[in-house]
């Protein structure tokens, strides 16, 4: 599942933080730290299997009566279950015909309980940590500088990112070891 894009809010407020670290004044490499910013939020996304900043989702899944995990996690609110059968334009859903649920660990849940002609499911949410930069926990924050710098500073040498980085995202990561099964 691809994630949302970051807000430009959050990709610049990443930037502007990495200006800071790098004593960079002026707007003349702004365009090359935001890419380099947006890069090092997406890895720490992919790194820590957490969605950082709250933004709103989108996932396909079959019609089962069987719980299904949504991809991004923590899940703040799941907002709509839309069924989408094999042709045609997507109905909405009677709500006694699904459940849903987020779990203790923010996890989000959904299982199909009468599809009706729905072979597939569209579920609409939202995850994430913060609901902006300024809210993310620090570690998780100074390793997206720390790695934006590095790409800016490594740009033409390249060379391996500070190990300080995993060191900084590592006890927020979320492993999923086996596929979850939720009973009925």
């Amino acid at each position: 599942m691809l994630a949302p894009p970051f807000p430009a809010a959050a990709i610049a407020a990443a930037r502007d933080a990495a200006k800071l670290h790098l004593r960079i004044s002026g707007a003349a490499e702004d365009a090359l730290l935001e890419r380099h910013a947006a890069t090092a939020l997406a890895l720490c996304e992919a790194f820590t299997g957490q969605a950082l900043i709250v933004r709103t989702w989108e996932a396909v899944l079959p019609a089962l009566a069987k719980w299904q995990r949504l991809g991004g996690a923590p899940v703040a609110a799941i907002n709509s279950v839309e069924g989408l059968p094999a042709e045609g334009a997507g109905f909405a859903l009677p709500a006694g015909s699904y459940a849903i649920d987020i779990d203790a660990a923010s996890e989000g849940w959904v299982r199909v309980t009468s599809p009706s002609a729905a072979g597939r499911v569209r579920v609409g949410y939202a995850a994430g940590l913060a609901a902006e930069w300024s809210g993310l926990p620090a570690p998780l924050a100074q390793g997206v500088v720390l790695l934006a710098a590095h790409l800016f500073e490594a740009r033409a040498s390249g060379g391996a990112p500070p190990a300080a980085v995993a060191a900084l995202w590592r006890p927020w990561r979320r492993l999923r070891l086996e596929t979850a099964r939720r009973s009925a």
